[in-house]
Order: structure tokens, then C-alpha cells, then sequence
């Protein structure tokens, strides 16, 4: 596990669409026991179905849905299965779509992807929404043959948001729905009746907005700036932000999450560091946001709208030198489950060494990649590679740039791994994704770019520990300059810091993550360079919660030791660097000194320092 190269290029999502509650949220009354009126809205053809229709089921379950809300699209097919399951005992299923922003088309494209054969009625005016006091999709209330409430929330366990982004659990402990049909089909009393339903708030329907602040003037800016490079038509992010009746629809889940810190991601502790790539919204912006919310959303003068912004299609990175594929077939991503990491090995070709400038790793098919690295296997015992990361895909962090006058370095022969991690979306489907690669001439190189990593291969988290602390470290025997920091661990993990101490005996923190998202495994560019003394010792320093009250763990009463799926764990502190003293293009003699490699790079003293690096990875992890 030695030089990490690229892996800090990796910031590692699903698609965000918010939480179960925000921080700030008003409580809301509980529908239990709440009888439900008649009440008739259309289907996407024009059809009206009402609530007496249904007069001769014994229960019926209303589902709350939204055609672009990530947990809705996985959620889908398994209601149909449900549907299917309760046909015979008199259970009902009917799924209702409140959004303003979902078109009659939107919802038609929605059923025949999900293959739905229930009702899907079109609640325009958020009728049965208020009826029901739903706030969520998906969200799902289960009516008795008196059509009043008896279960309200989540369909199961299994997929969820965490805190800026979706969880899926290896396995379903809790059928929450089923388990509620099965008790009153029982006759009995539902026993959790008011399950939390995680999901994405319901677009209620905008009247009368007013005020100062319009979506065509100050609002559009600010979307335009920190949120559209992700959402916009073609990218993972689940719905776009350049058209006011989307985002009008989608103003309170906007909101919700820019008020809770959850987008744009950024996990950083402001009290430490100064960053580049910082794509918070400023104090003024999010105020601007929330008065516009709370005043209706108000349009504005259209005229007042920015010049539309462009965005590079196709390659970022201009036309690559070569595109390597990481299969020459494309393979099957199941519609519903936990796909084990898969890695796939390419021979790319290169006889002699190759300088690489730039990367560009590209999912075929963004809505199942969850992430893809690419390794350096250069023929060590390591099948995942031996020579460090090369590039690396997360949704709107693909590009790996090295300055002008760096890159790295290919050894002749090398073979490439490329890491890829599927999330199913609900539906079967397919992926062939690919790299392209920029070469850079050798003789314009002045040095050689690094990544290294401080990490714990030895960590063993007690089951139901909620706060177990895993640590590392390395000492510099040279002068160099940090350039970014990525910390990396799994579905337990907590929180994550970085801490430099000087030779003097002073310490610094260089980055706070004090709250792990899985999804967002963000890198963090400084604003400058770090310069970073002989002598001193980086020291990483992580926190686990392997308890029942993370609700991403897979199984808190399990031991969990270091491994590459999900639900083991990691702890790596990545980070690129730079020689400053370091000159590749100086003169050498026609023999090779001492210390220099036949390719004629000089090796470089990281690869002394890698051991340390080793010798940190196979120390007793520190509670």
C-alpha cells in the first residue's frame, strides 16, 4: 500500500437530496388516527381515481413519490413488489406524486423505468399532500377500511441519508411497512406506527411570493455559481438548478440543506486552514436564500436572469492522448442490493515509461458509479497495485491536473487496476467507463509529483463501540510542500483530523473533518502550499461509531478490521506533495550516480520515507 498517488483526487458521493429533519425544522403533528376525506386527483392520462374507489380493500397504502428523488427511484420497485406480495390479502397500493415541479411527462417516464402497474395519480394541488400531512418522498401512510391513519414513515431500513448523502445497508433488518400491513391485517395495533421517513421535501405548490429577493435576480446568481456545476442536465446531481419552475419546486429542500451544511459539500472545521476549492456559501448568500423561501419564491423580472453559463462537453480535459477502458464489455449492475467492489485489469501498453499530466476518469453510466479508481500495478505482490493511484472519478471531481513542470510517473510495463464501486438505483442497467490520459514530455518535467498516506492496516472497532479512535503517523526526513489532504474511511467512520507537529514540539491542525460522510470523500486543496520541515510528523487521527445509532453501520455487533469492501473499514490520511529542492532537468553524467534509476528520474527519498508510512500502518490502533 505505498504511494496513494491519485487517490486524493477522489471525492466519493451518491446523489444528496436531504435529510429526515432539519436542525431548525417546526415539529410536525402526528397524522396517527387522522381520518382521511374523499377526495379524487388524476392519473398521467387524465383519469381521476378518488379515495371511495378503494372502498373494498381492506387496507390501503398511499406512497408519497417524486420522479427525481434519489431514495424514490430505489424505493419504486420494491413497492411494486409489496404491491404484489398484499395483492391477495386485500392491501391496496396507490402512489401519489405532490411535486410542482414533476410534469405529467416526467411522472409517465418514471412508471415505465420502474415498471409500475399501481395507480401513479398526480396530486397538482397538493390536496391529498395536506390531506395526509405528508412531507417526504418517499413517504408512505397505510389507511384501514375506516380510511384513517394507522402507520406513517419509511417503506424499510435499508437505504437512507445519512448526513449529506445516501447509505445502503448490506442487508434489510426492518421491513417496516410490511410489518405494519401484517398487523392489522392481524387485527392488531401497529406496534411502531411512526417510523421517521428519510427523503426529499415534498415541492408544495408556490403562491404569491413577494419581496426584494427574486430567483432572477440574486438567487440564479448564486445557483449559478456554487451549485450548477453538479446540478445541471447530464451530471449525477438529481435535478438541475438553471430553471426557475425546477428550482422552485425543490426551494425548501434547497433550504434545508444549505442551512444545515449539508451542500454544497464541505466538511471542513472553518477554524483550520484556508482552502481553494471551498465551495461554501457565504453568511450573506444563505440569508438571501432563506428570505427568499420564506417570502414565496418570488420569480422576478426575467430580464434580470444571468448570461446562461457554459460547461465543457465531453472530455474536460480537451481530446486525451489515449482512452483506456476498464473492460472491453460493459457490465451488469443489478437493480437493487450491495455490489462488492470489482477491479479490472488493462494492459495499456506502455513499453517504456510514460509521464502522465493528466487524468480523466468517465463513468459510463453516472447514475451506478458510485466511484472509480485507477492503480499502478508496476508487478508487486499487491494485486490492487504497488505503484499508487493514477486517477480517480467522483461526480464533479473527475479531472487529476499536475502543474506544469510535474507528473508522474508510469514504470515501463506497468499494468492498470481500475477500482470500480456500483450503487444500484432501482433499476437493472449497464456501465462501461474509461479514462483518458495526457502524456507530458520527460524533458519539460522538473519534478516528480508524490502521493503518500499515513494509515492503520491493523485497526480492529469493538462491535457497539460508538467512539473508537484509530491513529497513525509519519515523520518527514525532508523538506516538502503539501499541496492537498484527503482523509478516507468507510461507513463507521466518524470524524478525521490531520494534525502536523513541528520539530520544536508546536502543533498544527492542518484539517478538521469533524463530521465523516462516506459519500463525500472530499479533497482539500490548500489556498497554498504547505511547507512542511525535516523533522517533522504528521499525525492522523480518526474516530469510529460501530454502534446501532449510526445508521449507515452494517452490523454493529460485529468486530470490524481493515478491508476494501463498504462494510469493513479503512483509515488512510492521504496527501500530494512536492520536492521544492528537487530538479529533474539538471545535467546528469553519462553514468548513473548513486541513488538514480536507469529511467533517469532520481529516486526519491519518499520511498525512504514510505517506511515509516509501513511501520505506522502495522501499529496497534490507539482507543
Amino acid at each position: 500500500m505505498r504511494s496513494f498517488r491519485c487517490l486524493a483526487s477522489l471525492g466519493l458521493i451518491l446523489m444528496v437530496a436531504g435529510a429526515a429533519v432539519a436542525a431548525d425544522a417546526e415539529p410536525t403533528p402526528s397524522p396517527i388516527g387522522r381520518k382521511i376525506a374523499d377526495f379524487s386527483i388524476p392519473d398521467v392520462h387524465g383519469k381521476d381515481h378518488s379515495l371511495s374507489e378503494y372502498k373494498d380493500s381492506k387496507l390501503l397504502v398511499i406512497a408519497m413519490m417524486g420522479t427525481e428523488c434519489p431514495l424514490a427511484r430505489v424505493y419504486a420497485p420494491r413497492l411494486q413488489d409489496l404491491a404484489a406480495e398484499y395483492e391477495s390479502k386485500g392491501v391496496k397500493f396507490i402512489s401519489v406524486d405532490a411535486n410542482s415541479q414533476d410534469s405529467l411527462e416526467d411522472i409517465a417516464h418514471f412508471i415505465k423505468t420502474h415498471n409500475l402497474t399501481m395507480p401513479v395519480l398526480k396530486d397538482m394541488e397538493n390536496k391529498v399532500a395536506d390531506l395526509l400531512g405528508a412531507t417526504r418522498t418517499p413517504e408512505v401512510f397505510v389507511l384501514d377500511g375506516d380510511r384513517v391513519i394507522r402507520y406513517a414513515g419509511r417503506i424499510d431500513d435499508q437505504f437512507g441519508f445519512k448526513t449529506g448523502a445516501g447509505y445502503a445497508k448490506p442487508r434489510l433488518a426492518h421491513r417496516d411497512l410490511a410489518a405494519a400491513l401484517d398487523e392489522l391485517l392481524a387485527g392488531k395495533p401497529v406496534t411502531n406506527s411512526l417510523v421517521t421517513a428519510d427523503g426529499c421535501l415534498i415541492g408544495r405548490v408556490k403562491r404569491d411570493g413577494k419581496g426584494d429577493v427574486t430567483y432572477s435576480n440574486q438567487i440564479s446568481r448564486i445557483l449559478q455559481a456554487k451549485c450548477q456545476e453538479c446540478h445541471r442536465a447530464g451530471e449525477l446531481a438529481p435535478f438541475a438548478m438553471d430553471d426557475y419552475k425546477e428550482v422552485v419546486g425543490w426551494a425548501e429542500t434547497i433550504r434545508e440543506v444549505i442551512n444545515d451544511g449539508r451542500m454544497p459539500p464541505w466538511f471542513a472545521n472553518p477554524a483550520h486552514g484556508k482552502f481553494a476549492n471551498d465551495p461554501r456559501l457565504s453568511d450573506e448568500e444563505k440569508k438571501l436564500v432563506g428570505q427568499w423561501v420564506a417570502n414565496g419564491c418570488p420569480e422576478g423580472d426575467r430580464s434580470q436572469l444571468p448570461p446562461a453559463k457554459t460547461y465543457e462537453t465531453g472530455w474536460k480535459m480537451g481530446k486525451p492522448d489515449q482512452i483506456i477502458y476498464v473492460d472491453d464489455k460493459p457490465y451488469d449492475v443489478p437493480a437493487e442490493g450491495v455490489v462488492a467492489y470489482k477491479y479490472f485489469t488493462v494492459d495499456p501498453g506502455w513499453k517504456e515509461d510514460k509521464w502522465i499530466q493528466v487524468t480523466e476518469c468517465r463513468p459510463g453510466n453516472a447514475g451506478v458509479v458510485h466511484h472509480i479508481i485507477c492503480f499502478i500495478n508496476n508487478g508487486g505482490p499487491n494485486p490492487v497495485g504497488e505503484g499508487g493511484g493514477l486517477g480517480g472519478y467522483a461526480p464533479g471531481n473527475s479531472l487529476n491536473v499536475h502543474a506544469l513542470g510535474t507528473a508522474i510517473k508510469v514504470p515501463a510495463n506497468s499494468k492498470l487496476v481500475f477500482q470500480m464501486h456500483y450503487t444500484p438505483n432501482g433499476t437493472p442497467t449497464q456501465d462501461r467507463s474509461m479514462m483518458g490520459v495526457k502524456f507530458a514530455d520527460p524533458k519539460t518535467i522538473k519534478q516528480q509529483s508524490h502521493g503518500d498516506l499515513v494509515g492503520n492496516l491493523s485497526l480492529k472497532i469493538p462491535a457497539n463501540d460508538a467512539n473508537y479512535e484509530v491513529s497513525a503517523k509519519h515523520k518527514f526526513r525532508r523538506e516538502m510542500l503539501m499541496l492537498n489532504m484527503t482523509p478516507h474511511m468507510h461507513l463507521r467512520g466518524k470524524d478525521f483530523r490531520f494534525v502536523l507537529e513541528y520539530p520544536n514540539g508546536d502543533k498544527e491542525i492542518l484539517l478538521d473533518v469533524p463530521r465523516w460522510d462516506f459519500n463525500w470523500q472530499l479533497r482539500y486543496e490548500f489556498a497554498e502550499p504547505k511547507v512542511i520541515p525535516k523533522g517533522a510528523t504528521l499525525h492522523c487521527i480518526a474516530h469510529y461509531d460501530n454502534s446501532a445509532d449510526n445508521p449507515a453501520n452494517p452490523d454493529p455487533n460485529s468486530m470490524v478490521k481493515f478491508g476494501d469492501q463498504t462494510w469493513e473499514e479503512m483509515m488512510f490520511g492521504f496527501y500530494a506533495s512536492i520536492d521544492p529542492k528537487e530538479n529533474l532537468l539538471e545535467a546528469k553524467p553519462a553514468k548513473l550516480a548513486a541513488g538514480e534509476k536507469a529511467g533517469g528520474a532520481k529516486v526519491d527519498a519518499a520511498d525512504d520515507d514510505q517506511e515509516d508510512d509501513d511501520a505506522d500502518a502495522k501499529a496497534t490502533p490507539e482507543k
